[in-house]
């Protein structure tokens, strides 16, 4: 994840929320779990691809 890149569109909080937050003074995208659990792979992937600033990346371990 590339935070710098963020324009604080909200996309991942609004489809992510265990995974993801925005910091409320510029709405830039907070990381709340580095190893999301399974039931939320899903919601992460579809995150990846509608973030519009493409800031949200996979990195399988």
């Amino acid at each position: 994840m590339n935070a710098d890149k963020c324009i604080g569109s909200g996309v991942c909080a609004l489809v992510a929320a265990a995974v993801f937050d925005q910091r409320d003074d510029d709405g830039v995208v907070v990381l709340l779990a580095e190893h999301p659990a399974e039931e939320h792979e899903e919601a992460v992937h579809e995150v990846a691809t509608r973030c519009p600033a493409s800031v949200i990346e996979i990195h399988r371990t």
